[in-house]
């Protein structure tokens, strides 16, 4: 019997917030960990076996390792090379590009997705339409991503990030003697809850599956009813589409 270590139990995430807590220490746990559950997060909405997966924003290949063990043909695309090739020598088939403009034909892809990559690029609604773009009819689009206004919306910078993006950037460079890796208004952007539901529900050609807080159990859900607590509690937002068959 297979354990599906994504089921939205308070067990899940208790053992996602305390990889959290080792992401700079032991990034091997953290990303293992996460890549782990995404994968059978994915599983639950389409067979991943098989499938061809686009990974915007791929990484350095622990998310490669987790997708190619379940059987799936894995790409992953990124900005960034040094990102790519954090593991050693990028992933056989990985690309070089940006989100927001995807290199690749009009349903490519049996799922595209993505993870914690919407609030680094500056325009991400146009990314989630390109990521829509390049997935089959029928086909299925993960995306998910931290909110600017949850405890860890400035990354590194976090919390400071309350009392403003640039100021808690100006702060981490003075205690650090470095600027931080996600720099606010560059690398690092405020994305809401707000608007990615207002996304999806306008979005033509798709089929929402799940809004939801990707980490927290489920009887927390239903904080996404709530403005202004949605957008400090909901921590991180995910949006599960499948695209219309022509």
């Amino acid at each position: 019997m297979t354990t599906d270590l994504s089921a939205p139990t308070l067990r899940r995430a208790w053992r996602l917030f305390r990889a959290f807590q080792v992401e700079q220490t032991d990034p091997d746990r953290f990303y293992g960990t996460l890549a782990a559950d995404s994968v059978s997060q994915v599983s639950r909405f389409a067979d991943v076996s098989g499938a061809w997966v686009l990974d915007v924003g791929g990484g350095p290949g622990y998310f490669a390792q987790g997708f190619r063990g379940s059987g799936a043909r894995y790409t992953a695309l990124d900005a960034d090379a040094g990102e790519l090739s954090g593991l050693g020598d990028p992933e056989p088939g990985s690309v070089l590009g940006s989100g927001m403009d995807l290199p690749f034909a009009d349903g490519s892809f049996d799922i595209t997705y993505s993870s914690n990559v919407l609030e680094h690029v500056p325009d991400p609604w146009r990314m989630a339409d390109e990521m829509v773009r390049v997935t089959r009819p029928g086909g299925l689009v993960f995306l998910s991503y931290t909110l600017w206004w949850g405890p860890w919306g400035g990354h590194e910078t976090a919390p400071w990030h309350y009392l403003g993006g640039h100021r808690a950037a100006r702060r981490y460079e003075r205690k650090h003697g470095h600027p931080p890796k996600n720099v606010f208004g560059a690398s690092l952007f405020p994305v809401t809850a707000a608007a990615g539901i207002a996304w999806s529900r306008q979005r033509e050609g798709v089929e929402v599956l799940a809004v939801m807080p990707r980490y927290l159990p489920r009887w927390s859900w239903w904080i996404l009813k709530v403005p202004g607590v949605r957008e400090v509690l909901t921590w991180n937002l995910a949006i599960v589409l499948r695209r219309a068959s022509d």
